[in-house]
Formats: C-alpha cells, structure tokens, sequence
C-alpha cells in the first residue's frame, strides 16, 4: 500500500508539480488549496505526512500546524514558504512542523526531504507485527521504545513528532555526554540546515514541556553552557 500524503497549497502550479512528481515517485496524493479544508482532511485522513505551505487562505499554515498539534495528530509536516525569513522559521518549528523549505525549490529535493522524514518511521509498524521483544532505554521515569517509536512518562504515552523523538532517542543514547548544538543538528538533521542551532533549542524545549516536571529547572535535560546539552539520569528522590 503507498503512502499517503496531503499537499497544501493555494498555487495551482506548484500543486500540479508536487502531486505529479510526488505520484511518481510513487505516493498516493491528496491535495487542499485551504487552510480550513486542509485541517478538514487532515484531522479526518490517514496520512503519512503532510505538505504545508505557510501563506494559505481562510487559517494559514502555522495555525493549521497548530490546530493538529493541538489536536493530538503527530502527522509529520514539511512547512513550505515563500519568505525566507528566519522568525517564521523557527516559530514554524515551535508549532510542531518537523522540517522547513524555502520556495523555490526542486521537486527531486522535496521528494529527498520526504523519504528521510518518512525513512525514520515507516518501517516501524511493520516491525511491531513480528517483533514481540521490545528493548527499552529507561532513564528516570522515561521510557524510550526505539523499535515501536513510543516514549513513555510516568507510564504514559507521550505525542512527540518524528524530529523530537529522533532528538530524545539520540540523547538518550548517548546519556551523560555532552553533546553540542552542531553535533544534535548534524545527527538528528541529516542535511544542511545553514548552520541554525536555534531548531536544536526549539524541540529541546519541546521535550522540556513534556519530560520535565519542572522545566525552569530541568532534571534530565542539563543545559551545559557554551557547549550545548546532556541527558542524564535524575535524582528523583533528592
């Protein structure tokens, strides 16, 4: 069964161009010109990743990447924009899109950015049907099931997009170093990115938000000034 995608865009022509190049390289593709349909199909559809542009109509693409997060859908989003503009960047990162793009663009390198969003969680399912023995990293009170893509806390299942968990799963297996800005990037963003740490900071906040009881005062994710961060086993009973 292929995998489906959701494109979004109001350009008729850039719609045209991605569904084609996208269906030949063998995706099914669905298409909105909204933001208020996107959502629509998006809440109620099955993909496997969704192709957002930023300027689009009725609710534009942060508050439609918003709305999903919001609503519990961890759908990877590939943010698509005209402006090359640095604040809409990282506030799309901040809103839970897992990878960002600057029209114009080539076809094949969108095509690129979607098999490498798509390699890190497609074959999971397929492990989950035959692989009854699950090895976790357990630090703390956090469980990390790197097989099933499942993070738990506390004993509950937590929403986190592919890049956060990618992010999680490399602290954790490299727990009690000190691991700086450019080597997360290079290890969890496996391309340039033009050298911007920031999208490291945003999805360590992220986590914060969601491991840390405190997250003014982190007991898992150490923040190591001037070099960048550790993950590490916590006191919880101090």
């Amino acid at each position: 069964m292929n995998q489906r995608l959701l494109v979004v865009d109001d350009e008729e022509s850039i719609v045209t161009l991605l569904q084609f190049n996208l269906e030949q390289a063998g995706y099914d593709v669905v298409t909105a010109m909204d933001g208020k349909t996107a959502f629509e199909k998006a809440k109620d559809g099955n993909f496997d990743l969704i192709i957002l542009d930023l300027m689009i109509p009725e609710l534009d693409g942060l508050e439609v990447c918003k709305q999903l997060r919001q609503n519990k859908i961890s759908t990877p989003i590939l943010m698509l924009t005209a402006k090359d503009d640095e604040f809409d960047k990282v506030l799309g990162l901040e809103l839970g899109a897992d990878d960002y793009m600057t029209k114009p663009f080539s076809p094949r390198e969108v095509v690129a950015r979607i098999r490498a969003i798509l390699r890190r969680v497609t074959p999971i399912q397929e492990e989950k049907l035959t692989d009854t023995k699950v090895v976790a990293i357990k630090i703390g009170e956090v469980e990390i099931f790197s097989e099933n893509y499942e993070v738990f806390y506390q004993g509950n299942q937590l929403e986190l997009t592919p890049k956060e968990f990618e992010l999680l799963l490399y602290l954790a297996t490299n727990k009690g170093r000190v691991l700086t800005r450019d080597q997360l990037l290079n290890a969890v963003w496996n391309y340039e990115f033009v050298g911007d740490t920031r999208i490291v900071d945003v999805h360590i906040s992220h986590l914060r938000e969601k491991i840390e009881p405190n997250t003014k005062k982190p007991i898992y994710i150490k923040t190591i000034r001037g070099l960048g961060y550790k993950l590490e086993e916590p006191q919880l009973n101090a």
